[in-house]
């Protein structure tokens, strides 16, 4: 726990994340159940979150939903922007010249987001949902970012990750040292753990230490490995995607 509370900010952002998870108009009633408060704990922040635009209270029903504020908020000045900008057509050109489905991806709690993606411009192809979230452990692109983090930080980020944990010391050991792999060759190549008859390829972007650091990666239905033709053209041509990004937002 931090040495620092405030109680009424914990309440208003647990109101916020709440109502962003359930995605449906709530009474002050059903606010309160969801996060296991008294009504009268969240009147005032209701209130308050009311005023201040993030909440539109409807006149009808009373019950509350969020408003755009946050959309608006979280797309003023972000340096992903810039990011997203630069690589969508980087992306856009590598799905054509491979005809494979492409997407970028980040760290974000402690989990893979997908934060851009370009589906095969063929008549069969993957699509990931922009936003979605993967374990770290269990994607070809978690383990690229892990690897070359530094090693306090992937500790960390280790410690905390549920999939890690659940390994023998034995397993963890060799996750490690496909870690320690990764960083060598500079990317991976590997069989989805999470969907049947795909494999996945990933090199990282841009420098750890910022927060523009991602992975880009073509997920194939394909079997592919290091040793066939098709295997080593995609990996140059991720190689060569990942530099275009990084000289276009100013990292090369």
């Amino acid at each position: 726990m931090s040495k620092y509370v405030a109680p009424a900010l914990d309440k208003g952002l647990d109101i916020l994340e709440y109502l962003s998870e359930i995605k449906i108009p709530q009474s002050q009633g059903e606010i309160a159940q969801g996060l296991n408060k008294s009504p009268n704990e969240l009147y005032r922040m209701l209130v308050c979150l009311e005023q201040r635009g993030y909440l539109i209270k409807s006149l009808s029903s009373g019950k509350y939903a969020l408003s755009l504020k946050l959309y608006q908020l979280s797309h003023r000045h972000s340096p992903i922007d810039g990011l997203l900008k630069s690589a969508k057509p980087v992306i856009e050109e590598l799905a054509n010249v491979t005809n494979q489905s492409c997407h970028l991806s980040m760290i974000y709690h402690g989990k893979l987001m997908v934060i851009s993606q370009m589906r095969s411009p063929g008549p069969v192809s993957l699509s990931i949902e922009e936003g979605s979230l993967f374990p770290l452990t269990k994607t070809a692109s978690g383990r690229v970012l892990l690897a070359f983090l530094d090693s306090d930080k992937t500790q960390h980020l280790l410690k905390s990750d549920a999939e890690f944990s659940a390994l023998s010391k034995k397993d963890q050991k060799l996750f490690l040292m496909q870690l320690e792999t990764i960083k060598k060759t500079g990317h991976e190549i590997s069989e989805s753990d999470l969907t049947m008859g795909v494999t996945d390829i990933a090199v990282p972007v841009g420098n750890p230490d910022l927060v523009t650091y991602c992975a880009l990666a073509i997920s194939s239905l394909t079997s592919i490995n290091e040793k066939n033709k098709s295997g080593a053209n995609f990996v140059d041509k991720l190689f060569e995607a990942s530099n275009a990004i990084k000289s276009l937002i100013g990292e090369q």
